[in-house]
């Protein structure tokens, strides 16, 4: 029988460097986004509305 632990569950990554990587990708890809003139979709935490921001940094809000 073979016990596994959490570290085996992800290859050996901890939950910091796995974490780490995902916060990487997600930049990595919004500059890709931004150098082939898409939108990046971000959340406004003051009004609380979600909005497609565009490379020439104009915002489109989300409708409900």
């Amino acid at each position: 029988m073979t016990v596994l632990n959490d570290l085996d569950k992800t290859c050996g990554i901890s939950d910091d460097e796995l974490t780490y990587l995902f916060k990487e990708s997600i930049r990595i890809d919004n500059e890709i986004r931004k150098i082939k003139g898409l939108p990046i979709a971000r959340y406004d935490d003051e009004s609380g509305n979600a909005y497609m921001e565009y490379p020439d940094g104009s915002r489109e809000y989300v409708d409900d």
